[in-house]
Parts: structure tokens; sequence; C-alpha cells
């Protein structure tokens, strides 16, 4: 827990925790304008989670040693976490739901009026999938249930850096 603790405090924990935001971010804009997958207000909505991420990743590198700068980053990090693996988890619900006839989201985004992202970035927050359809598969799994192992692995890995910041700070007092 101590290395935990100490990586916890440098730059270089939060720039890995931030490439991998950006190699998620980067395959979701593969499948979508490579593999031509079009993205369903879901994966949409999942990747502002992820990027909710990569904000909390470049908060905590701006100052890893001051504790509320780096709290803040982990609050950021659990929230945005926590955030995607709800939406993923209700994703996978469309794909695979226990009364089909109900199973469905909507047609276009609901962002909040102050953050049109949709309007702003279209090559990246626009939707015109379908969220009940199964588009790809790896692994048997699908792309809203691999999103639930990731934002589960990143709730664990959080967990794990919480519990060293807990464990640090008593051992500093």
């Amino acid at each position: 827990m101590e290395f935990l603790y100490s990586f916890s405090k440098s730059r270089l924990s939060w720039l890995i925790l931030f490439a991998f935001i950006i190699f998620f971010e980067g395959c979701a804009l593969f499948f979508q304008h490579v593999m031509n997958l079009a993205p369903c207000v879901m994966c949409v909505y999942e990747r502002v989670a992820m990027m909710g991420i990569g904000i909390a990743a470049l908060i905590g590198m701006i100052a890893p040693q001051n504790a509320a700068i780096r709290w803040a980053g982990l609050v950021g990090w659990g929230y945005s976490a926590y955030h995607g693996l709800m939406l993923s988890s209700q994703h996978v619900s469309y794909q695979f739901p226990e009364f089909p006839w109900s199973a469905s989201c909507g047609l276009e985004t609901n962002y909040p009026a102050w953050a049109p992202l949709d309007q702003w970035v279209p090559w990246m927050f626009a939707a015109s999938g379908d969220c009940g359809k199964i588009v790809w598969e790896f692994m048997n799994l699908t792309m809203p249930q691999w999103l639930e192992v990731i934002f589960s692995a990143n709730l664990a890995a959080l967990a794990l850096i919480v519990v060293a910041q807990i464990l640090g700070a008593k051992k500093k007092a």
C-alpha cells in the first residue's frame, strides 16, 4: 500500500490513467470512423463518462503532491467511473432485455443546454446508432459489456488507491 500511496503522488500515475483514457477514446473513434459503427446515445454518454475520468486525471496531474488536488482527482475519477458503469450496465440491459418490447434508448442525445456536445463536436458526440443492436463482440462480450469491465476495473483500482491514501495519511500522522 505504501507503493500505491507514493505512486499516486507522482505525475506518472495520473499520466498513465490519462493515457488509458486516450487509448479507449481512440478505440471508440476507430470503431466509429474506421469501422463505420454508428454510436448510439448510450455510447456517446459512455464516452463522456470516460472523458470525465480523463479530466480527473488531468486535475490529479496538476499537483499530485497536494492532497486537496489529488483528492479532487480521485473524487472525479470515482464519480465518472461510477456513472460510466451505471451507463454501460443500462446499455447492456438494452442489448439483453428481460422484456424485449420495453428495451430502447432515445434516438437523440440530451446534453445540458450549457454544453451541447453533439453540436460542438458532432464527429464525437452525435448519436445515430441503435442502443439495442449488437454491432461488435470480442471474446463473447459486446462493447457495453467491455465498458462494464473497464469502468469496474477503474473503480477497483480507485478503491486500492483510496485505501492507500487513508493508510498513508495515518502513517504520516
